[in-house]
């Protein structure tokens, strides 16, 4: 039989196969009783085979057309292929998030001039530009990790080839085939895990990598984040924990030395094995021959180097502010999730000025060496704010946090303000209408029992509210809370931004209930913004390890006092350090502000502004004994901050006062107090210095340091009466201006408007 023949008979098989099979499909259609279909596909054979006698005879033959369909099955899956690759590479991460990437776990905080603060946890301590890594180091990494780097595309297949050979042929793994791309990739988007799954993203992500981003950025990025032992992350922290260098110190040796760390951070550490450290060493230097980088002989000579390390402790695991950035750690669970937070990878940035803090740390520092052993205190606290915006500048809660105690007496202490307080009562009457040329008769009185005392025993006779903000006087502080009532003190205190309880008594007026440092700052603050409060805040945002914002700042506003009402206590306030008992706090431009000493002088303050920043600093010990200082000591503290503070910083005005001061109309309502016993006891000093004060515990008498200067706005004073009567509860509620129930004072002589400021540094008053 010819071959003829036999295509013959096989064709003809064929055909009956097919006959066959159409034959058993038309059966199985009749029997499912679907004709409708049964025409459809028999129209569409009907075309598939004119389509099929229309082809070219060459693709008629069956060899040919089984041809054709590989061919279409490769293309086909070439093409699934593709499609299913464009589907991995849109569901890998984001490149650009490689910019912005931080470790799980760590928490890093930054000053508001984005300077790191403190890190917490496996954070890269030192960053660096590609530029300052030294190029021995950048070869060394290089020719250890990647001799091809410069020349593939993520993934080097010569590599994965000769790290095979060379563990077949060694029986032992000695050479991996990872790219530095790759090395990147499953620091910041993957995990340690060695299934061929994660291998393959691994691949796939560090060839995305190479398309999107520089070679150079990738070599800065890697080289920033390669865990090199010892809490090093990166090759500035390695240099600086192996041999407490930085990278542009480092010999050929040591480069070699941090280059061989990679693969096995713990075993190569010279920390840990001197020995190993060398070996490694001296394989990286025999590859940097083989790739040309340097020399056999300049190999030599850095084998023959001895290897000493320096061991130094990683930077910024000690915080350089730490009473700010602990007090940052305690307010972020308030604006992030418990879960974010335990997730890591947050960087937090803050409010706080390097420059401010600097000057915070080193005036503390000073009050407590230099004047805390001769006046008896041995803490110290400062806090700086600005008032436009509530954000925190500069914190000190202590003399040493590490050393000596991490008890921040800035937000956690609670101490009495002394004449600090004053400022509310006086801000409080101003806002009720009252005139700060409004006179009473300081005098020895009794008010329910209760009677207040001056510094030294000594009463000065009538005086205005302004000159007794000055010299800081008692008697017309209580006197003036009489007169406009405990609760709108109450509520005005509140509204400024003291969030401590207050109770309704008479040495409220002289600071009797405690306040921290932090709200009676944020206080002050709202007299310099003019009347607008504003929550203290010291974080601006916080973004997660992908770079998401998790939390923007955005702290409103309020205007709690009328903007006259301000500005007239800021002039109030003016005086006392022009020419009261503020005047170590001078500077080289108008400062507005007021000193405090609580009872036995256990706490001395200063609390004082600028338009532009507004600090405060409290002296004292932590177990309440008395000191033996007095508040200049704390005026002229803040003195020494500001000095350094403003330095560069433009002198602004603080607002104009109101031209008539005498028939203001009020913005909230007096609310006066009726004693049920009041008792002048004349103006002379108190014959029984030791006599004991009566009423509740916190209503002990205050006193407060007077001013050696001489107040030539004081008006002389009338001859006191010996004796006055007692009058009875009062039954009505008073004008603001009514005068006091006493002979009128003579003409008030107004003081200057803008008081020239100090020409230079004055020094503390000898004595309270």
């Amino acid at each position: 039989m010819t071959d003829g023949q036999n295509d013959q008979n096989r064709q003809i098989a064929r055909r009956d196969r097919r006959a066959r099979k159409n034959r058993r499909f038309t059966r199985l259609l009749n029997n499912l009783r679907l004709p409708g279909w049964q025409a459809r596909f028999d129209k569409a054979g009907g075309k598939l085979n004119e389509f099929e006698q229309k082809l070219p005879p060459p693709l008629k033959n069956p060899i040919v057309r089984r041809r054709l369909l590989w061919l279409g099955i490769l293309v086909g899956g070439f093409g699934v292929f593709k499609i299913a690759t464009w589907q991995i590479d849109r569901s890998l991460p984001n490149p650009a998030d490689l910019a912005v990437f931080s470790r799980p776990g760590t928490l890093t905080i930054k000053a508001s001039d984005g300077t790191v603060l403190h890190q917490l946890g496996p954070a890269t301590r030192e960053k660096l530009t590609i530029s300052q890594i030294p190029k021995p180091l950048i070869n060394a990494f290089i020719a250890s990790e990647d001799r091809r780097f410069y020349e593939h595309t993520g993934v080097d297949y010569q590599a994965i080839v000769r790290a095979i050979g060379r563990n077949l042929t060694s029986g032992s793994l000695v050479e991996g085939g990872s790219t530095i791309t790759q090395q990147l990739a499953r620091v910041v988007f993957l995990n340690q895990d060695r299934s061929i799954g994660r291998k393959v993203k691994e691949a796939l992500l560090a060839q995305k990598l190479e398309r999107e981003v520089d070679k150079q950025q990738l070599l800065e990025r890697y080289l920033n984040l390669v865990y090199l032992g010892s809490n090093a992350y990166g090759v500035g922290d390695a240099a600086w924990i192996y041999f407490s260098k930085s990278v542009n110190q480092l010999t050929l040796s040591e480069s070699a030395t941090i280059a061989g760390l990679p693969p096995a951070p713990s075993l190569y550490s010279p920390i840990v094995s001197l020995e190993k450290a060398r070996e490694r060493r001296n394989v990286v230097l025999d590859k940097m021959v083989e790739a040309g980088y340097i020399t056999p002989a300049e190999a030599e000579t850095a084998k023959a180097e001895d290897l000493k390390i320096k061991p130094s402790s990683p930077k910024k695991i000690e915080s350089d502010s730490p009473y700010f950035t602990y007090y940052v750690q305690q307010q972020l669970p308030k604006y992030i999730s418990k879960a974010a937070l335990e997730a890591g990878g947050i960087t937090v940035e803050t409010t706080l000025s390097p420059k401010f803090q600097k000057a915070a740390d080193k005036a503390i520092k000073d009050a407590i060496e230099v004047e805390g052993s001769a006046e008896n205190f041995k803490q110290a606290a400062m806090v700086a704010i600005d008032p436009r915006s509530g954000e925190v500048r500069a914190m000190v809660g202590g003399y040493d946090f590490y050393k000596e105690s991490q008890f921040n007496r800035a937000t956690q202490a609670q101490r009495q303000p002394g004449s600090t307080f004053k400022s509310f009562v006086y801000t409080t009457a101003i806002a009720a209408g009252f005139s700060p040329y409004r006179s009473y008769l300081d005098e020895r009185f009794v008010v329910d029992g209760y009677q207040p005392k001056n510094y030294s025993n000594k009463y000065k006779g009538w005086m205005n509210i302004r000159n007794a903000l000055t010299a800081s006087v008692n008697v017309i502080a209580v006197k003036t809370l009489i007169d406009v009532g405990f609760n709108p003190v109450i509520k005005t205190a509140e509204s400024m931004g003291i969030h401590s309880k207050l109770n309704p008594t008479y040495s409220m007026a002289l600071g009797a209930y405690e306040v921290n440092l932090l709200e009676l700052v944020s206080s002050y603050g709202t007299l310099a913004a003019q009347g607008k409060a504003i929550e203290p805040h010291g974080i601006r945002r916080i973004i997660n390890s992908k770079g998401k914002v998790l939390y923007q700042a955005d702290v409103k506003r309020k205007q709690v006092l009328d903007a006259e009402t301000a500005a007239i206590m800021t002039w109030m306030l003016r005086n006392v350090v022009s020419d009261g008992t503020g005047r170590p706090a001078q500077i080289d431009r108008p400062v507005a502000g007021k000193t405090g000493t609580s009872e036995k002088a256990r706490d001395l303050w200063f609390i004082g502004y600028i338009p532009q920043l507004v600090a405060g600093v409290w002296l004292g010990n932590d177990d309440n004994s008395p000191t033996w200082g007095s508040s200049g000591t704390a005026a002229y503290a803040w003195h020494q901050f500001m000095k350094a503070s403003v330095e560069g910083m433009p002198i602004q005005k603080f607002p104009e006062i109101p031209a008539n001061l005498d028939d203001r109309k009020g913005s909230l309502k007096a609310e006066p107090v009726k004693p049920n016993r009041t008792r002048s006891l004349g103006g002379s000093a108190d014959p029984d210095e030791s006599q004991s004060q009566s009423g509740d515990a916190p209503e002990s008498s205050y006193s407060e340091p007077r001013s050696e200067r001489s107040y030539e706005s004081v008006p002389a004073d009338p001859p006191p009466a010996e004796t006055a009567p007692e009058p009875a509860p009062r039954q009505e509620e008073p004008p603001p201006e009514s005068a006091a129930p006493l002979p009128e004072p003579p003409p008030r002589r107004e003081a200057p408007l803008d008081p020239a400021p100090a020409s230079s540094d004055p020094l503390p008053p000898p004595g309270n």
